[in-house]
């Protein structure tokens, strides 16, 4: 039911488009990707960045403007996808995640209160709890948005990942999801994804990485550096995250958007 659902609204959506000639009509879209650059933060052991390298850009012979790039980037940096097989042999890579984990209805749980007293708090179960006390049950193949209001210190290195020594990833400090929340939210709710605004699904002080693991046991991806979470209500968005198909990847760039009815 749910898939039907999904689609049923994917299908009205595109014949709105379709019959007014304005794309998504009824609807406002909200990024949620941070821009790929000089400035995009990878994980503190990545042994190197973002970096665009001009191949063509001016008049050509003929007499037209032409512009093309190459690019290098690490799969896991700045708005980007964790496929299972990052954390779990045998599982989805890249290229094999299913649409439907991310292309769904997404729910968004408001840390902030939290954050703003325990830099390194992970989600609990309680939360999650608490959160459908006042929301309503999660519905199986939701995509799950973690709110801990650190998107606000993306590009600062220091801030965000709470220590800025190069190569060193030991002492990380920013909030995430708890191993509980994710087995109740995984194992139980049966949810598409889990994703957040901050540099992981598993909080900086984590050093074995149990949320990663529960996740890409069930073949749940991550979304991680998202954006603008603050823009989007705790129900009612679609989300659209749609990562670059790399064959065989860990992971990847990511283009996340969020849809919301006027």
């Amino acid at each position: 039911m749910r898939h039907l659902a999904l689609l049923l609204a994917c299908f009205q959506l595109a014949s709105c488009a379709h019959a007014r000639g304005i794309p998504l009509q009824g609807h406002r879209t909200v990024d949620l990707t941070h821009s790929f650059g000089a400035q995009t933060l990878y994980w503190p052991t990545a042994t190197s960045g973002f970096t665009l390298q001009r191949q063509s850009y001016g008049p050509t012979p003929g007499g037209w403007f032409y512009a093309a790039n190459g690019f290098c980037a690490p799969e896991h940096g700045g708005t980007h996808l964790d496929a299972p097989i990052h954390f779990f042999e045998g599982r989805q890579t890249a290229d094999q995640v299913p649409l439907e984990r991310l292309v769904a209805p997404a729910v968004v749980i408001d840390v902030r209160e939290q954050t703003a007293r325990d830099p390194d708090y992970r989600l609990t179960a309680g939360d999650v709890l608490e959160w459908e006390r006042r929301h309503g049950r999660i519905a199986e193949g939701t995509i799950v948005l973690l709110h801990t209001g650190w998107g606000r210190f993306w590009p600062d290195r220091r801030r965000y990942f709470g220590d800025d020594t190069p190569g060193d990833a030991s002492r990380l400090h920013f909030p995430s999801y708890g191993e509980e929340a994710a087995r109740l939210l995984v194992r139980e709710r049966r949810v598409a994804a889990l994703g957040v605004d901050a540099a992981s699904i598993d909080a900086g002080q984590s050093h074995d990485f149990r949320v990663h693991r529960v996740a890409a046991e069930a073949n749940v991806p991550g979304l991680e550096n998202l954006a603008n979470l603050d823009r989007l209500p705790p129900r009612g968005a679609l989300l659209v995250a749609l990562p670059m198909k790399i064959e065989g990847g860990s992971g990847g760039p990511l283009r996340a958007i969020a849809l919301l009815p006027r």
